[in-house]
């Protein structure tokens, strides 16, 4: 049996703490920690943003020079991921590309790049430069692990070289493609033959997730039913076709989560800590977010939180149809996010009528997002779609019960309140299945009258602490797909 350790490249757009726009970041912090702890090298490629310069002071530079297709000068400089997890972290600094204010994707106005097709296709030929050992960093990856459209074209740009590493391919959410002009296509130096049906080619358009799918050894995606829905015309977005062709070597795999990170035992963000052994000072985390709020302290009402971002698939106008409806109850709803100004000025009108039952932060805040998983009772994530969630797996960590939708991730990790399930002691949420304003307060009423009854409501919370979704088991998936790439790949070489 194979079992010499790995040197695995782990490719992306961001990693938490250096920068963060949601939960590409915590996978890309949590599994290349799991997969050191197996034993694995494995160092993590990233952009150099002007966050993480602002962060950090690297003076370790390992690469100055030309990357075809780009003028000036590439500079690699290392970090490490943290001071408990010392992972080589390779910093791409290409300034005029990365070095802005605003984020990976979008500016400081929220507006998206209009050069992302070109940033990204630099960063894509650096990190296939480092995996075809063409960088002279003394250091070659056995597999390239590639996550999301910034990073598809990397496998295929691998792929124009002789002995290039086995590679695989991560979908976290197909919905965001890399899709572009054929006009940008041309500005981007790529091979002309890829401008096909069986290349990036795509609806009339490159798609650099396409690019990605189509060449990985192996693909996978976030969570095993929602691998199963993008191969349906319903989800698919326009893939289910080439997922189909590519189901041999397509594979669900759940999100981990880091219980370093999102512990109510060890978090360093909340009020109180408390654990199943002592779940009643959970309330004092409950009256603490109350409090800093802004809203009327009191142990006795059912709070619900949502963290998202505000978009049509996070199912936010399902809850603004909702809230008028909910919050004539006894109850208290906190919610923290950004994005469609649309259902941000929605929310706030609703906030104005319910001024002590609704409360709104919008933004990204590290900080409330824990104080929220703590202090709340219940989490609503009305999802139409959502490839693994992590939000939910968090909750039920913190034995705040999730309120969900019967789809992808959701589906892999909610247990619903049935009768039977309640009684069996299995229960972790309220699930619901039609995306509609009906059977979202339908869910939320039958948590509610959970709640009243004290007893199922605390043996509900306790089976919901005790679920277990670290990076123990996942990362032993992805360990075996690697070995299967690399075999396979050695195995080409010898034919």
């Amino acid at each position: 049996m194979d079992v010499l350790p790995m040197r695995i490249l782990f490719a992306t757009s961001e990693v938490y703490p250096l920068i963060k726009t949601g939960g590409l970041a915590d996978v890309s912090y949590s599994l290349p920690i799991a997969l050191k702890k197996l034993g694995h090298d494995v160092k993590i490629i990233l952009p150099f943003y002007r966050s993480i310069k602002d962060k950090i002071n690297s003076e370790s530079c390992h690469f100055e020079g030309k990357v075809f297709g780009y003028i000036g000068d590439i500079k690699i400089y290392s970090t490490f991921l943290s001071e408990e997890h010392p992972i080589d972290v390779f910093l791409v600094d290409a300034p005029d590309l990365f070095d802005r204010d605003g984020g990976p994707y979008t500016d400081a106005l929220n507006e998206e790049w209009g050069d992302s097709a070109y940033r990204f296709t630099v960063f894509s030929r650096v990190v296939a430069m480092l995996g075809n050992n063409q960088l002279a960093l003394k250091w070659v990856p056995d597999l390239v692990h590639c996550n999301d459209w910034q990073t598809g074209l990397a496998i295929p740009l691998l792929q124009l070289e002789k002995n290039a590493p086995a590679s695989l391919f991560t979908i976290h959410n197909l919905a965001y493609q890399g899709n572009f002009s054929k006009e940008e296509f041309d500005h981007l130096l790529l091979p002309e033959t890829w401008w096909s049906i069986d290349g990036i080619e795509f609806y009339g358009e490159c798609s650099f997730l396409k690019a990605g799918v189509l060449n990985a050894n192996w693909v996978t995606t976030v969570s095993p039913t929602y691998a199963k829905e993008v191969q349906t015309p319903v989800y698919g977005e326009r893939f289910d076709g080439i997922l189909q062709h590519r189901q041999e070597h397509f594979i669900g795999i759940l999100n981990g989560v880091d219980y370093q990170q999102w512990s109510p035992q060890i978090d360093p963000y909340i009020d109180t800590h408390y654990s199943i052994n002592n779940l009643e000072m959970k309330g004092l985390n409950k009256e603490a977010l109350q409090e800093k709020i802004g809203l009327p302290v009191s142990g006795k009402i059912p709070l619900f939180g949502m963290i998202c971002r505000m978009a049509y698939q996070k199912g936010v106008d399902l809850v603004i149809e909702s809230l008028p409806n909910i919050l004539k109850q006894d109850i208290q709803v906190v919610i923290l996010g950004s994005g469609d100004i649309y259902y941000e000025t929605a929310l706030e009108k609703i906030q104005k009528e319910f001024p002590n039952k609704l409360s709104i932060t919008f933004g990204y805040n590290e900080e409330l997002s824990h104080q929220i998983e703590a202090g709340s009772d219940f989490f609503l994530m009305p999802s139409r779609y959502e490839p693994c969630g992590l939000n939910q797996i968090y909750s039920l960590s913190y034995g705040t019960l999730p309120v969900v939708r019967n789809t992808g991730g959701l589906a892999d990790t909610v247990i619903d309140a049935t009768d039977k399930n309640i009684l069996d002691k299995i229960a972790t949420g309220f699930v619901f299945n039609e995306p509609t304003a009906i059977q979202l307060v339908a869910a939320v009423n039958r948590a509610l009258k959970v709640y009243r009854k004290g007893k199922h409501f605390r043996q509900m919370r306790l089976t919901a602490m005790k679920q277990d979704f670290s990076w123990e088991k996942s990362s032993l998936e992805y360990e075996k797909l690697y070995r299967l790439a690399v075999k396979n790949v050695k195995n080409n070489k010898r034919n």
